[in-house]
């Protein structure tokens, strides 16, 4: 197929010559492009287009991150309509999948094919947190194989990085590690932006890796399409506004016919905006926009403030939300001071075409006494904008200029930090690394919250788990304020199996509010003031249970013996390597064969028998219909499996990966609080105890035990399991051994759907 077919087909036109350039060359590792001349549409028909001539530097998974939700929803939707366009004119065989990832809206299996093209579309909130292996919002012990799809196979694009703050460092900090420590199969990253510096990319390790990255721009394309050179010399005027005049000044200026946009820094500071002009007389139709809403209720206010406008026309009173990628174009356009690359894309959304008469940017000027007159910005980043802006008389993208090379220091990711993150097992205490530092600033991060009805004071155990629909975004700091006036909130603990209240609201988490706590409004989304009770959502898509979400699925099935399981799992390994076309070095693909081989090898202990509950004593079994409660609370028997294949004689990747299948086993080893101590005080862990035996299965020998490898240091069994399983990580590196645990799992998961007709992913 012609690159031109592509276009005409998804978008009715041809391609601009830089989006030409995009797709018929190789990628570059930036992207500079003014607002409003087609970069989404540049990037994923590009990514089409070479993915269809099975280009090898093209990965097959498009991982879109974006600053904002509101940037998630459009851009996903975009990309299924040209998709689909594609596939009905024939150009591509099907549509590639599109996962939505972020806040409320989480993709829960788009993990579970690595071999298919896929688009992931999300914040950078839910997939930097699975890309350092901390996932919001999902099962602690899938954070592994989420954390190998996303740094292997994988075209990371990085969309207005001018708004992406402590992520920006992260995600060139990731990618210098990708190169530096290699991949299982590449990546490749993509930054843009209409308003960035190169100095923005040379994070500490990326500068290294990377120090001269490749830049494509727009060149001379305005002199050949009209259309082009319309947008970029679209004129408007800016005028400064003295502060204490926002409102009238809106009502005054306002057209009718016409969409003003009002963008203020602050939710805070939107609110009240908007509650101002509502309580005004004869004012035309208000609507606020921003980030703490239930998703059908944002869906409501964005829908109100793209649709057309008539008659009185309307306001739309909005944060950052609006700031970048947003197709909305106003007449009139007022602006909060906010740093220079931030102005510059609001800028954008006022006579975005063209085509407007006498188009006006009002900005209101600040008084910059201190920092904390100057948040959620740096008072030097309010200074120097507000600098730009007293020479600044026509804001046309050809008249702006550049913004500096200055950026606000954040937490930088470093090679400790990443090996550190690498092992999920928690510590002591239950408490996890806190990643919040590198994904934003930390005032900025989120939970989600919904509300429900139930009798009395604990939520049910079997209350379904929340639909996307139900999630509103918090911030964490609103939500502390929330609770320091009695409120209380729920969290579903996965170790424990059970409803626990939250003590310290985290990033990520998501926490369930009864509906008489109020804390919602429809038409303003998260009100912490409001005592009025919310309305909970009806018939949620999803009706999986809680109590179902940390259990371990994938053995209560049609029994299969651990022989026959081994077998299937080692033929879905080969199949998937296949697919993949995954090279693996030839010293390690017999240890990946092994454990696919031989990973369940510890269901041959008496204690996962007992709970198989086998009328039939002569085989040992891998699956059945119905699972009985361990009686040793917290049995692992991944663990057994790799202590047998050590106690055996095999390599220290095949234990591993043994160990790793299920997430709950890696790097740590050591007993956990819900456990029953073994007698006489003899070493235990993970329901193992010292000397227990595993009988011989088929011509797999009998094994007895023993847990002297969870000691520090040398012990009578040699290294410990730390010691080796950190020279792994450091052998080959934290991607390609997160890809290749990644691997067996899926084989496994396939292979325990052999005999079910589908497949059911342990947590």
């Amino acid at each position: 197929m012609s690159l031109s077919d592509v276009y005409t087909k998804a978008l009715g036109f041809p391609p601009y010559p830089y989006q030409r350039r995009l797709a018929e060359s190789d990628w570059p590792d930036v992207l500079e492009i003014p607002t409003g001349l087609g970069k989404t549409a540049a990037i994923f028909l590009a990514w089409m287009y070479k993915r269809s001539l099975k280009d090898a530097g093209t990965p097959r998974r498009l991982v879109w991150c974006l600053p904002m939700r509101v940037l998630v929803e459009q851009t996903a939707r975009l990309a299924q309509q040209w998709g689909e366009r594609l596939a009905e004119a024939g150009l591509v065989a099907h549509a590639p999948a599109v996962h939505v990832l972020m806040g409320g809206d989480i993709a829960r299996d788009w993990d579970a094919r690595p071999e298919d093209d896929a688009v992931l579309i999300g914040t950078q909130d839910q997939l930097f947190s699975r890309a350092l292996n901390r996932g919001y919002a999902m099962s602690r012990f899938r954070w592994p194989l989420d954390f190998a799809l996303l740094h292997n196979d994988a075209f990371w694009v990085f969309d207005e990085i001018q708004l992406m703050g402590a992520g920006l460092s992260t995600s060139t900090q990731l990618e210098a590690f990708r190169r530096r420590f290699s991949c299982a199969v590449p990546c490749h990253s993509l930054w843009c932006s209409a308003t960035l510096h190169p100095d923005w990319l040379k994070s500490v390790d990326f500068a290294v890796q990377c120090p001269h990255p490749v830049m494509a721009s727009l060149e001379d394309d305005d002199k050949v399409f009209p259309q082009v050179q319309r947008r970029i010399h679209a004129a408007k005027k800016v005028e400064a506004l003295k502060a204490g005049t926002l409102v009238s000044a809106v009502l005054d200026h306002h057209r009718p016919g016409t969409l003003t946009l009002v963008i203020r820094n602050t939710v805070k500071d939107a609110v009240a905006t908007f509650r101002e002009l509502k309580k005004k007389k004869n004012a035309p139709p208000v609507t606020l926009l921003h980030s703490r809403f239930r998703p059908a209720d944002r869906a409501e206010r964005l829908n109100e403030a793209l649709a057309a406008t008539e008659g009185a026309g309307r306001i739309v009173v909005t944060t950052q939300v609006v700031e970048a990628g947003v197709d909305i174009s106003a007449d009139v356009l007022f602006t909060d001071l906010a740093p220079w690359s931030s102005l510059v894309q609001r800028f954008g959304r006022c006579n975005r075409n063209g085509t407007a008469e006498d188009a006006r940017i009002f900005w209101l000027q600040k008084k910059l006494s201190n920092e904390k007159a100057a948040r959620p910005y740096s008072l030097a980043e309010l200074t120097k904008a507000q600098s730009m802006l007293s020479t600044l008389s026509d804001a046309s993208p050809a008249l702006l200029p550049r913004p500096d090379a200055d950026l606000p220091e954040h937490a930088v990711l470093r090679t400790p930090d990443l090996f550190d993150l690498f092992d999920t097992t928690p510590d002591l205490a239950g408490a996890d690394i806190d990643v919040s530092p590198y994904i934003r600033e930390s005032d900025d991060t989120d939970a989600q919250v919904f509300w429900r009805d139930w009798k009395g004071d604990t939520p049910p155990d079997d209350m379904p788990s929340p639909s996307r629909q139900e999630l509103c975004p918090v911030p964490i700091a609103s939500l502390q304020e929330f609770f320091q006036k009695k409120h209380e909130a729920w969290f579903w603990d996965t170790l424990d199996g059970a409803w626990s209240r939250v003590r310290a609201p985290r990033p990520g988490m998501v926490l369930l509010l009864r509906c008489s706590e109020g804390g919602y409004l429809p038409d303003m989304g998260w009100s912490p003031d409001s005592g009025i009770s919310v309305s909970p959502i009806k018939d949620a898509e999803n009706s999986v249970r809680q109590s179902s979400l940390s259990s371990d699925l994938n053995s209560q099935m049609p029994r299969q013996t651990i022989t026959q399981h081994g077998d299937q799992t080692c033929e879905a390994l080969k199949q998937l390597l296949s697919a993949l076309n995954a090279p693996v070095p030839d010293e390690c693909l017999p240890s990946l064969l092994l454990a696919a081989l031989r990973h369940d090898w510890g269901k041959a202990h008496a204690v996962f028998q007992d709970a198989c509950q086998p009328e039939d004593r002569t085989e040992f079994w891998a699956k059945a219909p119905h699972m009985q409660p361990y009686a040793r609370p917290g049995f692992r028997h991944e663990l057994a499996s790799a202590l047998a294949l050590l106690q055996t004689g095999c390599d220290d990747l095949a234990a591993y990966l043994a160990a790793a299948h299920h997430g709950k086993i890696r790097l740590s080893l050591r007993s956990l609080p819900n456990e029953t101590p073994a007698p006489h005080n003899i070493r235990f862990a993970r329901g193992l105890w010292e000397g227990d035996e595993l009988p011989a299965v088929k011509d797999w020998p009998a094994v007895r035990l023993s847990l002297a490898c969870m000691e520090l240091g040398r012990t009578e069994a040699g290294e410990s399991w730390a010691d080796r399983m950190t020279r792994l990580l450091e052998t080959w590196g934290p991607f390609r051994l997160a890809f290749w645990e990644s691997l067996i799992r899926l084989a496994d998961w396939r292979a325990s759907a052999e005999d079910n007709g589908h497949v059911r992913h342990s947590a």
